[in-house]
């Protein structure tokens, strides 16, 4: 019997008892769907950081002071001298905390922060209507005002913001610029905030000390120097020693008061940690398609047994043992591989819809639709053996004696 036949005999098996077919197919179209699912998701998540962490640029890195001693403070002019440092492109100190934006007709909390002009390059925002912050304006402390958005959408309705005026904490600041729908993010979303001269900001927010600085390196190559030359300066202004800086805060019982966080590292790491749990996700969810194995061999044995007489008549006429075990085979393959069609159709839309409505990538790629069919097929065929060669051993006079 050729393989075409065996495989127009094994879907008339399937038709004459669907229920039974379908429900042993159910393990292998969870299996198949779930693994898909999960391991899409977690691909899709992967890429929404990586999106988001790279709008920020590569070549980003951030320094952040810790400290509580109130004399371990950076001024604006002191992070501006980083601006020296080989390979360093450009250097945005941060400046922030809450205020009360209003103007004539509504008003609202948010968080202001103080910066400068090289700012929007260093945090890759994008302007909708008119312009940044300039230098003249971080130079005299202008009380000029660049906001997102959501601010916009919601002290001006409609109406272009630029060019009018709105009060932080009753001091009037004239609207310069919006940026453009960003969306939240990981470090935090630029649409619900405002933004304004530093020197404006100390007054405003009645403190000079800059806790963040960005400082944006030239090249991907050039961040490693940056970052030790950041590090060296650091420790001598916080009076540590390197090699003492470099150990965990829990070995020195003491909260270190500095960090430099490299973007590169970062992604890097969440790279690494994200791919660790898609696989495991991903080998959780194949445990079902053993499962689903399990039951397609427990089928076929009882297949084997329901049709020992077809066997034994089958052996009569002629049919060799291969014949025999190749269609009982093709029958367990058959079912396993219908059964990952149908767990692949699932799983592929599950992930699309799942990545619609939560705003992330799908994150389904060719290589796991092609993995959960391959691996559906072989469940067929490492299942199927077992009872294919039961069925292939029966003698012909004792599979026809059977009732």
């Amino acid at each position: 019997m050729s393989a075409l036949q065996s495989m127009k005999m094994a879907f008339k098996q399937l038709r004459s008892s669907k229920l039974r077919s379908f429900l042993t197919m159910l393990g292998i179209i969870i299996g198949v769907a779930s693994v898909i699912l999960l391991v899409s998701l977690g691909n899709g998540v992967t890429q929404k950081v990586n999106e988001q962490m790279g709008s920020l640029g590569s070549n980003l890195v951030t320094v952040m002071n810790n400290s509580t001693n109130p004399n371990d403070k950076f001024s604006y002019d002191e992070a501006m001298k980083y601006q020296s440092i080989d390979g360093v492109k450009s250097v945005s100190p941060e400046l922030s905390g809450q205020a009360t934006a209003t103007n004539d007709y509504q008003s609202k909390n948010l968080k202001v922060i103080g910066t400068n002009d090289q700012y929007k390059g260093a945090r890759s925002l994008e302007l909708e209507n008119g312009r940044f912050l300039l230098p003249i304006d971080i130079e005299y402390g202008q009380k000029v005002a660049v906001i997102g958005p959501t601010v916009a959408k919601d002290l001006f309705g409609f109406a272009n913001p630029v060019g009018k005026t709105i009060r932080l904490n009753g001091l009037p600041y004239k609207v310069v610029g919006v940026l453009k729908e960003k969306g939240a993010s990981m470090m935090g979303s630029s649409d619900d905030q405002v933004f304004i001269p530093i020197m404006a900001a100390q007054r405003l927010l009645k403190d000079a000390n800059v806790r963040t600085i960005y400082v944006e390196a030239k090249t991907a190559e050039d961040v490693d120097f940056v970052v030790s030359t950041l590090e060296s300066r650091l420790s001598i202004k916080f009076n540590q020693d390197t090699d003492d800086k470099s150990k965990p805060a829990s070995d020195t019982g003491l909260e270190q008061p500095y960090q430099v966080i490299n973007q590169q590292e970062i992604l890097s790491a969440f790279n690494t940690i994200s791919g660790t749990l898609t696989t495991a996700l991903g080998a959780i969810a194949a445990i079902s398609l053993i499962v689903g194995g399990i039951g397609i061999m427990n089928i076929m044995l009882v297949s084997v047994s329901e049709r020992t007489r077809e066997i034994g008549i089958r052996k009569a006429l002629g049919a060799k043992k291969r014949d025999i075990l190749t269609q009982f085979l093709i029958e367990s393959v058959v079912i396993s591989v219908v059964g990952g069609i149908i767990g692949i159709i699932i799983g592929v839309s599950g992930a699309l819809i799942f990545g619609n409505v939560a705003d992330i990538p799908s994150g389904v790629t060719a290589g796991t639709i092609i993995f959960s069919f391959v691996f559906s097929l072989c469940i067929g065929i490492i299942f199927g053996l077992a009872p294919a060669n039961k069925a292939s051993k029966l003698r012909p006079i004792d599979a026809l004696r059977s009732e």
